[in-house]
């Protein structure tokens, strides 16, 4: 895993920068209060699921199974509880027991293999951190699920799906996740990624998608339209609620006046924070 390096620039992650589309309040609650989320057990398990794929990829070629595979969730749970100390309490107040917990991720598992053979394959990085520069404004970064190189050169962008939210919701968001990814790919490498491949592990299926330069550089030029609402959001402090059907996920709705809450008051000096979740999520809805 590459270490992130300090910038002096602002930073935005695909997921803050998908909040703020989403809706503005959240993507303020999130990155400027700061206001924790205890992880669901759908997230948790999404974590972990993603962990055991990365470490799957250490045991030698020809033993990647599924059994391999199901042998490494109680170990990267128990490495994630001490790394995490939110998940201590995960299972306290949920329908959801340890065991059910862990038999979903053995299935999410086993959808994997549905789908591919990691026995083919020798990523070239797992959960690698990336980050470009955009017209002098703006570092953008993020972690890749799995990044692989052909031996042309071609590179192909994998994420994992899990989560149990409506794909249809998601979907989108996903994308706008996978272009961001390529865009720091090919401004710091010069490559535009061949692949931009979705593994939705629950319901077996993948989903491909191959950017072109040009559709890039019009993203490229979004991100940048995207940061100058947050700039002007901040500087105003006026970051609205934007109600939708992803409301039910939301762990702030007690704060939202979209449902009678009251937004705690804005931390002043009204700022951007310097840097934007540098590391990966604790949680992954996904």
């Amino acid at each position: 895993m590459t270490v992130p390096v300090a910038t002096e620039l602002p930073t935005l992650s695909p997921s803050r920068a998908a909040d703020f589309k989403t809706c503005p309040l959240l993507y303020r609650f999130r990155s400027i209060d700061r206001l924790p989320e205890r992880p669901t057990p759908d997230q948790a398990r999404g974590t972990l699921v993603h962990a055991v794929l990365e470490t799957l990829f250490d045991t030698p070629a020809g033993e990647r199974t599924l059994e391999r595979a199901a042998e490494l969730v109680e170990p990267q749970w128990q490495r994630l509880l001490a790394e995490q100390e939110d998940l201590a309490e995960l299972f306290s107040g949920t329908a959801v027991t340890a065991e059910e917990f862990f038999t979903a991720s053995r299935e999410l598992l086993a959808g994997y293999f549905a789908v591919e053979d990691p026995n083919r394959l020798e990523p070239a990085e797992r959960e690698a951190f990336v980050q470009a520069e955009v017209d002098g404004r703006l570092v953008i970064r993020g972690y890749i699920d799995r990044l692989d190189v052909s031996p042309a050169g071609d590179l192909r962008v994998v994420d994992y799906k899990t989560g149990g939210a409506p794909r249809e919701a998601f979907e989108a968001r996903a994308m706008f996740q996978l272009k961001f990814y390529a865009l720091v790919l090919w401004r710091t490498r010069g490559v535009v990624p061949r692949v931009l491949r979705l593994m939705y592990l629950k319901d077996r299926e993948v989903c491909d998608f191959s950017p072109e330069a040009d559709e890039l550089a019009r993203f490229e030029r979004t991100l940048l339209a995207l940061w100058q609402a947050i700039e002007k959001a901040t500087a105003d402090r006026d970051f609205r609620a934007q109600p939708s059907r992803l409301c039910g996920w939301c762990a702030h709705q007690a704060l939202c006046p979209a449902y009678g809450g009251t937004p705690p008051p804005f931390p002043e000096p009204a700022r951007l924070p310097p840097d934007v979740e540098d590391e990966p999520p604790a949680g992954r809805d996904e």
